[in-house]
Formats: structure tokens, C-alpha cells, sequence
């Protein structure tokens, strides 16, 4: 018969992995909730101006638009860096929550505002708490999920954003009210509150904490020492994926489009859902390329597919053929494989002590690079004559993130 103590130890193990299932869930939903919110306003537009404002023609409607997700998106970022400070400084399960909750409450204000700045602020708070949650999610299961199974979940959980994006369209089609759908925003708040009690904190921060050295702020040591050099390098690797993979989805259409004289916006479309596809499919099988290869090695695959697949799509194809198609696919595979990748690399470049602001300031310095590179895609079509020549010369920038990988050792897990 099993003694009381291989009994009690047994079920604590039990308890302990009933607590991280729930926690992967909770980080799952949360995120396709994010992703919702992220786009809801866009589906919702039209219908939020004319309650607002009244009719405004398609240039006010456009300008619209673009102020509202612009805040978004800033708040995103500034939350995403901010968040990662406040994570190391009071703790990842309670900055988590927290982000999760801020976000739902912060989604339902938007509908139950009067006047845009109201819908603005509050915009621009849910973006803020959206960018924390990406980030502490990611840093939180690095730290607590078993390395054997790690990099396969935190795989899956990078294709719940994108999910929460698509889902966005399904929300506008079953609630025609623009205010009643903002009130999605319930479902992230009641799944935050009961988590306080629900699930652990890290260890490793709790450990962190008991340290005599946890007194100094997080800010600190993120900029001090040799974090300077692994921001650089952090930053670099996450951007340059960054870059090319939105430089291309953002303009992919309109090269397919001038490949001919005829009207290629159906195949635009078509390529559009391959890009999806295949970028849902890789990062739902990263974790295993992680497990195949190693998390570097795989890295530096993605890097290296990505940047022969530019050659072949803008270099070789002058005319548009149902080979693209294939084509298009096999880099969004890898597109997709990096997102779950960088989700697990990242992090484990930086101690304990800063992971979570160090995460946040690497993925969100990708992000400000990238919006600024997608911007001279257009710009640069007429310098470099057309639109392949342009996404081309942009994909280079694929090299740049597998030469960092290349030069960085000993990563695989990181120091404390």
C-alpha cells in the first residue's frame, strides 16, 4: 500500500498540474479575447460614428478610424512595456489578472460611452491592458510550465490572438448593437476575479522576491549592466520578424495585384486566407519544431525559409500563377512557427528579475520598427520600381534577425 506521504505527494502533483491546465486556459481565452477587443472597434466603426456623430462622409469615417486605432495600438505598446515593470515588481499572477481585468472593464466602458473621448480613452486603457497581458502571459508560463512540454503550449497559446482577431467579424455578425458588443468585455473580468484565488504565483518571481537584491526597481536593472546588450539583441530578433512578416501581409495584396493588367483582387483575397492559414498552422505546431530541433535552431530555420521564400515569391514570380498560392503558404507556415517561438526565446534571454520588462520592451520596440517599416514599403515602391522590388529589398531584413540568432549562444535556458 502507498504510505501517506506518496499519497499526499501524489495528489499535490495532481493539484499542481490541475492549476497550470487552468492557467494555460485562462491565458488562451484571455488572448482571444484581446484579440476580439483589438478589432472590434473596426467592425463596429460605421455604426459607432453614426451614433456619435450622425452620417460623416467616408473621408471623416476614415480619419475616424485611423485616431481610434492609432490609440489602440499606443496604448498596446506603452502597455506592453509597462506592464512588464509593473510584473516584476508585484508579481506575475497578480499582473496578470489584473491586465485581463483592466482590459474587460475598460472594453465595456467603450460601450457605454457618450462622446468619442470617452470611446478614446477608454480605447486606448483597453490597448494598454491588452499589451500587458501578451506580454506577462508569455513570461508567466515560461517560468511555471514544464520545460518538457513548455514550448508546445506556449506554441498554441500564440494562435489565440489571431483567433480573437477573426472572431471579431462573428461577434459583429451575431450582435448587430455596437454597445451590447463591447460588453464582451464581461467575459475577461469574470474570468480575472476567481483566478486570484485559483491559480499560483511563479515561483522563480517569488524566489526573485526573497532575494535581498529584489529591492532594487526593475527599471534599474533592466538598463543597467549586461541587459543593455541582450535589449539590443532581443529587440533586433523580435523586430526583424517583425518587419518582414507585416511589411508583406500589409502589401501582399496589392503586388499580387500588379503582377497583371487583369483584376487579380479575387486572388489577393485568396492569398490573404492562405497567409492566415498557414501563419494559424505554424504557430500551433512550433512548439514541436522547438522539441525537433531546439528552440535556436528552429528560430534560425524560420529566419532562413523566410528569407528564401522572398526570393522566390518577389523575385521569380512576374505574372500571377496558382503556384504563388504554395508558395505563400510555406512562408506564412514559418511566419506563424516564429510568433510561437519568439514567445518562448525571448523571455528566457533575461533573468528572473527583469524577464517580464525586458519581454515587454523587446516585443514592443519590434512593434514601433515595424510600423514605421511597413509605412516605406509604399514609399520606397516608386525608388525601387515596383512593389516585389520593395517587399524584397524589406525581407532582407529576415537575414538580420538570423545572423543575431546565429551569434547569440547558450540560450537555451537562461541565467538567473
Amino acid at each position: 500500500m502507498e504510505s501517506t506521504l506518496e499519497i499526499n505527494a501524489i495528489e499535490k502533483v495532481r493539484v499542481r498540474s490541475a492549476k497550470l491546465v487552468l492557467l494555460f486556459i485562462i491565458c488562451f481565452i484571455a488572448s482571444i479575447f484581446g484579440g476580439a477587443v483589438s478589432t472590434l472597434m473596426s467592425v463596429y466603426l460605421p455604426a459607432v460614428v453614426k451614433d456619435l456623430h450622425g452620417n460623416e462622409n467616408a473621408d471623416a469615417l476614415n480619419n475616424t478610424s485611423a485616431y481610434v486605432n492609432s490609440l489602440f495600438i499606443f496604448g498596446w505598446t506603452i502597455g506592453g512595456f509597462l506592464w512588464g515593470l509593473i510584473s516584476d515588481k508585484i508579481g506575475r499572477k497578480a499582473a496578470l489578472l489584473l491586465a485581463i481585468g483592466g482590459y474587460g472593464v475598460f472594453t465595456i466602458l467603450t460601450g457605454l460611452s457618450q462622446n468619442w473621448a470617452e470611446v478614446m480613452a477608454c480605447r486606448f486603457l483597453s490597448g494598454f491592458d491588452v499589451g500587458g497581458l501578451l506580454v506577462i502571459s508569455v513570461t508567466l508560463l515560461s517560468e511555471v510550465w514544464p520545460e518538457k512540454s513548455r514550448a508546445v503550449f506556449i506554441g498554441i497559446l500564440s494562435i489565440a490572438f489571431p483567433i480573437g482577431i477573426f472572431s471579431a467579424g462573428l461577434i459583429n455578425t451575431i450582435v448587430s448593437s455596437w454597445r451590447q458588443g463591447f460588453f464582451i468585455g464581461i467575459i475577461p473580468v469574470l474570468l480575472a476575479i476567481p483566478c486570484f484565488w485559483l491559480i499560483d504565483e511563479s515561483a522563480s518571481w517569488l524566489k526573485y522576491r526573497a532575494d535581498k537584491r529584489s529591492g532594487i526597481k526593475p527599471a534599474l536593472r533592466l538598463f543597467s549592466g549586461p541587459s543593455n546588450k541582450m535589449l539590443i539583441i532581443g529587440s533586433v530578433i523580435f523586430g526583424a520578424m517583425l518587419i518582414g512578416m507585416w511589411a508583406i501581409f500589409s502589401w501582399f495584396p496589392t503586388w499580387i495585384q500588379s503582377l497583371s493588367t487583369a483584376n487579380l483582387q479575387k486572388e489577393g483575397g485568396i492569398s490573404m486566407m492562405f497567409l492566415g492559414m498557414g501563419g494559424l498552422t505554424g504557430g500551433f505546431l512550433s512548439g514541436w519544431l522547438v522539441n525537433l530541433v531546439g528552440l535556436r535552431r528552429s528560430l534560425m530555420v524560420c529566419y532562413a525559409v523566410c528569407a528564401v521564400m522572398a526570393v522566390v515569391l518577389f523575385k521569380t514570380n512576374y505574372t500571377f500563377s496558382v503556384v504563388i498560392y504554395v508558395e505563400i503558404a510555406v512562408m506564412a507556415l514559418f511566419f506563424g512557427a516564429s510568433q510561437g517561438i519568439l514567445s518562448i526565446y525571448i523571455p528566457l534571454l533575461f533573468p528572473t528579475a527583469i524577464r517580464a520588462s525586458a519581454t515587454g520592451f523587446c516585443f514592443n520596440t519590434g512593434r514601433v520598427f515595424t510600423a514605421v517599416a511597413v509605412l516605406f514599403v509604399g514609399v520606397f515602391v516608386t525608388v525601387l520600381g515596383g512593389y516585389g522590388n520593395s517587399l524584397f529589398i524589406f525581407s532582407l531584413v529576415f537575414l538580420v534577425g538570423l545572423l543575431a540568432v546565429f551569434f547569440i549562444k547558450n540560450i537555451e535556458v537562461s541565467g538567473e
